[in-house]
């Protein structure tokens, strides 16, 4: 079996493919697997970590507003378009599955114009422009929430889930808190603004540690890399510092250690974030990025609010004392805490690697 899985950008787009990968080699060992991303994306680093081959394409997403960058944008497109051709003839994949981000436009357009079976992972409650096209080419679109199933070909769709990693889900009811040198009977706060950071959520955190510490309460901050430097700046000028039980990170690679180390979680609402939340039953006050397309993240956010398992935060619509306020209420309020847990986890699809393999499977006994 080969399977050439592409995604990427963010680790929304990559941790999908991953987990994907692992079920794969973990129910068909020889299988060979190849990720195609960009340059640009965290693919570059994340996937080749995983222990994973990876080969990159020139391309660029398309803006709405037209300009003298989309025309360049374009040109990328096609060039990407020829360089996927290229790595599909010579690697011959049985099967391309797509898990988001513009890279997987050319890829598995490229694959499905030569007759391989293809298959795209939509994670959003709105999908994007990408995966709304290829879903007229590909033979399946495996969705995560039932609410997108109506952006598509109704005879494609599957509803599978978001593909969580194994390490994650592994260590469901653990408690890691020790490993970051916390109390292990204290409670514990992880906030988290997506892979690259998230400025103003950082900063309603910032303004949220005095008051961690005057009550006690333990905190792990994980940045982005790009924000972490002006974080400790921030706190530094804030005159905030020798704080115990406050952990400053820029990035986590382990992200199961960090999730399974918090009763509350602070974060941004991309899909691949909200199916671990569940995954492990972690109550969680959301903050959707409004620089998104389609501004998906809130759509994502609302699903977990109206089932009784997040609190959901417009950036816009709090400043820095109510965000710390409703923090405190809730991260002191154990029943309430208790109540989110249980019906994180009823929402949490544990089996969406499962499922999707399953569809590759099935495609690939068609071609036998």
């Amino acid at each position: 079996m080969k399977v050439l899985i592409s995604g990427g950008g963010t680790g929304g787009h990559i941790y999908p493919g991953i987990a994907i990968a692992k079920k794969i080699l973990e129910k068909n060992p020889n299988a060979k697997i190849l990720f195609v991303g960009t340059q640009n994306g965290l693919e570059k680093k994340l996937v080749p970590n995983e222990g994973f081959d990876i080969k990159f394409i020139t391309v660029e997403g398309l803006n709405k507003k037209i300009s003298l960058k989309t025309f360049s944008a374009i040109k990328k497109v096609f060039k990407g378009f020829f360089e996927a051709s290229k790595i599909i003839e010579q690697f011959k994949p049985d099967i391309v599955i797509g898990t988001g981000g513009y890279v997987c436009g050319p890829v598995v357009l490229a694959a499905s114009l030569k007759g391989i079976p293809t298959v795209i992972h939509e994670q959003n409650a709105i999908p994007g422009l990408t995966n709304k096209v290829l879903s007229h080419f590909v033979n399946k679109v495996a969705i995560t929430f039932k609410d997108s199933e109506k952006y598509f070909p109704k005879n494609k769709v599957v509803l599978t889930g978001n593909p969580v990693r194994e390490n994650i889900l592994n260590k469901i009811g653990e408690n890691n808190k020790s490993k970051w040198g916390l109390d292990p009977s204290k409670s514990t706060i992880l906030a988290v603004g997506g892979s690259r950071g998230a400025t103003r959520l950082n900063d309603f955190v910032i303004s949220l540690i005095p008051k961690l510490i005057e009550k006690d309460i333990q905190l792990i901050f994980i940045t982005g890399e790009r924000e972490y430097d002006r974080v400790l700046k921030t706190l530094k000028q804030k005159n905030i510092k020798d704080y115990k039980g406050i952990v400053i990170v820029p990035y986590v690679y382990n992200m199961d250690d960090a999730l399974t180390s918090c009763d509350l979680i602070i974060s941004r609402a991309g899909a691949t974030i909200i199916s671990e939340i569940t995954s492990l039953g972690i109550p969680a006050i959301l903050i959707p990025s409004p620089n998104v397309a389609n501004n998906h993240q809130e759509y994502n956010a609302l699903n977990l609010e109206q089932n009784g398992a997040a609190i959901v935060i417009k950036e816009a619509q709090i400043n820095d004392e109510v965000f710390s306020e409703q923090v405190i209420n809730l991260i002191t309020n154990k029943e309430l805490l208790e109540k989110m847990s249980f019906n994180s986890r009823k929402m949490a699809m544990v089996d969406a690697s499962e499922k999707i393999y399953e569809i590759i499977v099935n495609y690939l006994k068609k071609d036998d």
